[in-house]
């Protein structure tokens, strides 16, 4: 497919969840040659942003902002809308991660959560209600619960480095369970639960998606064959349109009951069917070992 010319935010505002690595991502950006402001309230976005001559110099801000304060989601909004109206490019990242995520690394680094509640718990779920809106309204959202720091780095660089001017679309496809609960920051989730489920099938059962005899066998089925055409003409279509709206990273799911057979095989289908067309496509497995 054709490459494109990507649109790089000059502001870039990093928030989301309290331990979901908000601090790593801006060592990240900071490599990749933003100049970080980190805990910045809302209100002082614009100032910060014109105080660094951004329109005029064409350098990169990224700006952290966490829950402490209140985060008053208008303010914020405000700033973006002013910076806008003075040309500069603005995207909102939020970082996210699934609860039991969070309490273990609060608990691993024994530090109190900034919302400062009874247990740990309370104060994610009170910041889940704070930032809720703000995560809606988020241009792009990235789950870390999965990623390690090197994954992150990887991911951040794919959306935010201007190392390559033009550059093609890059997709990732994970397969989940839907027992374990659905991918956060997943662009397009499919559901192939309709699917023939080879855990009932005694001699394919202990075997996984990766396995040919599984992969034979859903792949098999008229059903599948119809659903991974269907997908995968639809992915012709929007692949290109979202690389001329300036994405550059898609991130697809695909779910069966447990994540060990169905969600797999038609994983790697896509996959393959993706890089065979020119498009760069990562495949991860999230659930093939529970």
């Amino acid at each position: 497919m054709d490459q494109v010319a990507i649109e790089h935010p000059q502001v870039l505002v990093v928030t989301g969840m309290s331990g979901a690595g908000r601090s790593s991502a801006a060592k990240v950006l900071e490599d990749l040659g933003y100049t970080v402001i980190d805990n910045l309230p809302p209100r002082l976005l614009a100032e910060a942003a014109i105080s660094h001559d951004i329109p005029e110099r064409h350098e990169q801000l990224a700006v952290v902002i966490d829950s402490r304060g209140g985060l008053p989601i208008e303010a914020l909004k405000s700033a973006i809308d002013e910076l806008a109206r003075g040309g500069v490019v603005t995207k909102v990242v939020f970082l996210d991660a699934d609860d039991e995520v969070i309490v273990r690394r609060y608990e691993e680094n024994k530090r109190p959560h900034p919302l400062g509640l009874d247990t740990i718990s309370q104060s994610i779920e009170a910041e889940r209600i704070l930032l809720g809106e703000l995560r809606e309204s988020a241009d792009t959202v990235i789950d870390t619960s999965n990623l390690n720091i090197h994954e992150l780095r990887d991911r951040l660089t794919a959306e935010f480095s201007e190392e390559e001017v033009t550059r093609p679309m890059r997709v990732s496809i994970r397969s989940f369970g839907f027992k374990h609960g659905s991918p956060r920051d997943a662009d397009i989730v499919l559901d192939v639960r309709f699917l023939p489920n080879p855990h009932w099938v005694p001699e394919l059962q202990p075997l996984r998606g990766t396995d040919s005899e599984v992969s034979g066998y859903v792949l098999g089925d008229a059903a599948a064959k119809e659903f991974v055409e269907r997908i995968d003409g639809l992915l012709e279509f929007l692949i290109p349109r979202y690389q001329a709206e300036g994405k550059s990273y898609l991130s697809i799911a695909i779910g069966c009951t447990g994540g060990h057979h169905r969600s797999v095989a038609i994983a790697e289908e896509m996959a393959r069917r993706i890089n065979q067309r020119g498009v760069p496509a990562s495949v991860h497995h999230r659930d093939i070992d529970r």
